[in-house]
């Protein structure tokens, strides 16, 4: 599965942002799909994912309660609505995808080229 993300940009602290992540492929629903950042100096971190139905989501603790992960199975899309922005969501966010929930958070198999989020304080 080929991946492109889009929706990046700068914004103000308290801002509101949504990525999109659209995928190539008859077999878009097979995969959990998902999203990892990558901020300046460090590692790369999983941000939320969502199941193959779209029925369950994760995410981590740092976006809980400010960051939805949805997808349209139809559309081969899976978007991230990024509410309440703070300076340090500062990263290049990255679209990924796996076969299970599991492979997912440890490593996906596909990955998208990465889109900036920038925040400013």
């Amino acid at each position: 599965v080929q991946l492109q993300a889009s929706g990046g940009g700068l914004v103000q602290a308290g801002g509101s942002l949504r990525l999109s992540c659209a995928a190539s492929g008859r077999t878009f629903s097979k995969y959990v799909m998902g999203w990892f950042r990558q901020a300046p100096g460090k590692e790369r971190e999983f941000v939320a994912a969502i199941s193959r139905s779209g029925g369950d989501t994760g995410y981590a603790d740092s976006v809980k309660g400010r960051f939805t992960i949805s997808r349209d199975n139809a559309k081969n899309t899976v978007d991230l609505q990024m509410n309440t922005l703070k300076p340090e969501d500062t990263a290049v966010y990255y679209c990924a995808a796996d076969t299970t929930f599991t492979g997912f958070r440890t490593g996906p198999d596909y990955w998208g080229q990465g889109t900036q989020v920038t925040v400013s304080s």
